[in-house]
């Protein structure tokens, strides 16, 4: 069984997806899968492929210290064998799945958050290669961007389930500039996306809070923010440096940060995600 989305556990299926793209990508090797770790840590299924030919290894089941994904997990540490139908190190029960992709190198690296294992991902080769020190800290590199965009996501779930069911708008407010401030921080833009889409969600919930309870909103209704500034906050909002900015609306990027300080004095900020935050409230952005 593996584990569900819920308020601490995201759903890992997009983003495994584009790690095993960044694992071929990275390391040049041709094939790459995995599957996320059941509840108890007992065991995973593949449930995604990214270069097979065949569809063999969907769906296979693994128990941990079964195989080299299984021994991986057991270890809680990456495994590498040169040879996989001739490594003594590992049990060989799911040989008649892997028989069919012709795997020969295979690296197996469990993904970990918390402590805890959430999934394992193997990338492949059909020919011998030498699983050097390159290839390795390619592995690491994506496993590590994995683990840490898994953390981010749960985290910012979990920042939100501990919120009181009634909020003052104030208290919206801060926990929306908390978790932009997350999102900020995650290069993944699956991940990015849906934490914004968190944010707005929270947002909502001002509107849910009797009026009698509501904290004064910020008094910036009056404020007129130019296209360009808008323009700018939008991309700030995505979680854009200002040098992304500035390609992505081709501007320089001293004028992305013109537009930006004339924002903020606007709408009296002191930080690029208050301004986002007050733009909003302002109706200045979606």
């Amino acid at each position: 069984m593996t584990i569900p989305p819920g308020p601490y556990s995201p759903n890992p299926a997009p983003l495994l997806a584009r790690a095993l793209r960044a694992l071929r990508r990275d390391t040049g090797l041709p094939v790459a899968f995995g599957g996320p770790v059941s509840r108890d840590g007992r065991g995973f299924v593949i449930e995604q492929l990214d270069g097979a030919r065949t569809t063999s290894l969907l769906r296979l089941r693994v128990q941990a210290g079964a195989g080299l994904g299984g021994r991986a997990l057991a270890l809680a540490r990456p495994w590498v064998v040169d040879d996989y139908f001739a490594a003594e190190e590992i049990t060989h029960v799911y040989d008649h799945a892997v028989a069919p992709e012709h795997l020969r190198s295979i690296a197996a690296a469990p993904v970990v958050v918390d402590g805890a294992p959430r999934a394992v991902l193997y990338v492949a080769s059909r020919s011998s290669v030498d699983f050097g020190d390159r290839l390795l800290e390619s592995v690491a590199r994506v496993v590590q961007l994995v683990e840490r965009d898994l953390a981010v996501e749960e985290e910012g779930r979990r920042r939100l389930a501990a919120a009181p069911p009634a909020l003052h708008s104030a208290e919206v407010h801060e926990l929306v500039a908390e978790l932009s401030q997350i999102a900020a921080t995650v290069q993944d833009e699956g991940i990015r996306r849906r934490l914004v889409d968190v944010c707005r969600r929270t947002r909502l919930l001002a509107g849910r809070v009797p009026s009698a309870d509501r904290s004064p909103a910020p008094a910036v209704a009056a404020v007129r923010l130019s296209p360009r500034e808008r323009e700018v906050l939008a991309e700030v909002a995505r979680g854009c440096t200002n040098d992304e900015v500035a390609e992505a609306l081709g501007l320089l990027p001293n004028t992305v940060k013109s537009y930006l300080k004339s924002a903020m004095r606007k709408l009296g900020a002191t930080n690029r995600v208050q301004a986002v935050n007050l733009a909003r409230a302002a109706g200045a952005l979606d």
